[in-house]
């Protein structure tokens, strides 16, 4: 051991909020620091402030009993949910890229080591390939395959799915699907992300109707409120779901493999525990046979520590992955994680990946704004599906 851990101590532990995401960084009695983030992007505000009570337990504490840390901070309240996970899940990755940098080596070599060299991602198609409310469809895809993406994936509903009847819904969604399988070609999959817009018998239909498309799987078809309607949907399917990014915990998704049904575990690193639990789902998937999609849109942060993961498991099928990561807007992080064409290549840097101005990231965030203000970016929430006769139709 080139230094010793033995007074090694937690001395700070900072909130921030920074475009509209929650960051964790922790800093140690030796200089050294780390970084974390939470994925439950609708409430930052409250994530933000859980922190404040995990800040009072860490301070003085050694940071390598990240396992122990973990079950402290889940246990000290009976109380449990996405924001309470959200807020551990930074903590924990935050610890990990600390324990990284400190033996000088990469999170996914502590994790066991590499079964891969290279991370395959699926790219959640956006406005940079003209992809924009499903408009050009075709050209989109078939731009990102000759790019070298080997998965593409878009949200294939029409506007106004939640007041369509089934037929039209089916039409217009196999019209979408159809340009973009026929623009990725058989080389690429294809993915359909659904945002949970639908109801288990709505989902059944129209999974059926789009089997001949051969897409790798359909993401989260309905609200995640029952895993055991989840699991009815990948029972009743030929193309296999993939559930679990608004999971927050290896309980869970225990549950949804031990109700059945064709399911790839599709955890999210800010908010199904970090590393630690997210190792720990990847096992229990493994032991069905199944696979790891590792869900990420949020931050360059969780994409490196979703990667550390996917580099160091067997069972990794694809990771979800957005260009946002590649702007000028998240230079700041410094991510070592480089894409060529469709893949993330393995970075022998310390810790999860990252060389973040910290001083920068600190001094731009928006963690003194007083209650009620908005963040720069904040998500309106209240923009939710609304049905022709005025009901609530289903959130994404």
């Amino acid at each position: 051991m080139k230094n010793s851990e033995e007074n090694l101590k937690i001395v700070e532990v900072e909130s921030i909020i920074f475009n509209s995401v929650h960051y964790v960084v922790i800093t140690l009695s030796n200089g050294l620091k780390g970084i974390g983030a939470s994925s439950c992007w609708a409430y930052p505000k409250a994530t933000h402030a859980v922190l404040q009570t995990f800040r009072d337990y860490l301070l003085g504490k050694n940071p390598f009993q990240i396992e122990h840390h973990w079950q402290y901070l889940y246990r000290m309240g009976p109380f449990r949910g996405s924001i309470l996970s959200g807020a551990i899940s930074a903590v924990d990755i935050a610890l990990w890229d600390l324990k990284g940098k400190f033996y000088e080596v990469p999170v996914w070599k502590l994790l066991g080591g590499p079964t891969r060299n290279k991370i395959r991602v699926h790219l959640l198609l956006g406005t940079h390939y003209g992809n924009n409310l499903q408009d050009n469809i075709y050209n989109a895809a078939k731009a990102a395959s000759e790019d070298g993406f080997t998965a593409l994936k878009i949200d294939p509903l029409p506007d106004g799915y939640e007041s369509m009847t089934l037929p039209k819904l089916i039409s217009e969604t196999k019209k979408n699907v159809k340009a973009l399988r026929e623009g990725a070609g058989l080389d690429v999959d294809i993915i359909l992300e659904i945002h949970r817009k639908l109801t288990p018998m709505l989902s059944i239909a129209l999974a059926k109707e789009l089997f001949e498309f051969h897409p790798l799987f359909i993401e989260d078809p309905v609200q995640i409120d029952s895993i055991t309607s989840q699991s009815t949907i990948g029972s009743r399917t030929e193309i296999p779901l993939a559930n679990g990014e608004r999971m927050h915990n290896i309980w869970e998704f225990r549950e949804l493999f031990e109700s059945g049904g064709s399911q790839y575990a599709r955890p999210d690193l800010g908010l199904a525990g970090g590393i630690t639990q997210v190792k720990k789902i990847a096992a229990i998937a493994e032991s069905y046979h199944s696979a790891l999609v590792t869900h990420n849109f949020v931050t360059p942060v969780t994409t490196a520590a979703a990667s550390c993961i996917d580099a160091a498991i067997p069972n990794f099928l694809t990771q979800e992955y957005t260009l946002a990561d590649e702007s000028d807007d998240n230079k700041i992080f410094g991510s070592l994680w480089k894409r060529e064409g469709g893949y993330l290549m393995l970075p022998d840097y310390p810790g999860i990946g990252m060389n973040v101005d910290f001083e920068r990231l600190i001094n731009e965030s928006t963690k003194k704004l007083k209650d009620g203000e908005k963040f720069p970016n904040e998500r309106k929430l209240e923009n939710i599906p609304i049905r022709n006769d005025g009901s609530v139709g289903y959130s994404v």
